[in-house]
């Protein structure tokens, strides 16, 4: 099961790089679970670790961690946003 992943603003910054294709590994099946799988990867990838202030979207709409995720969904982390 492939999706696109999308990183933004302070993330694409600490993780270098905007977008990647991703395979989901077995037992990966919502957004909060392939967040902690990727900051798994450590090092910078700990910018999406549990307790950090980060936002997701599915297919450009909002979603929550229990949110699931299938084939050819575009998943994007963020962090929040404030305007004014």
């Amino acid at each position: 099961m492939t999706v696109k992943i999308l990183y933004f603003a302070s993330l694409k910054d600490a993780l270098g790089c905007a977008e990647e294709n991703f395979s989901l590994p077995s037992g990966v099946s919502t957004i909060g679970e392939l967040r902690n799988f990727l900051a798994e990867r450590g090092d910078n990838w700990n910018a999406l670790a549990e307790g950090r202030n980060v936002r997701a979207a599915r297919n450009q709409r909002m979603a929550s961690a229990s949110d699931s995720v299938v084939p050819g969904d575009e998943i994007a982390f963020f962090p929040p946003v404030t305007g004014g």
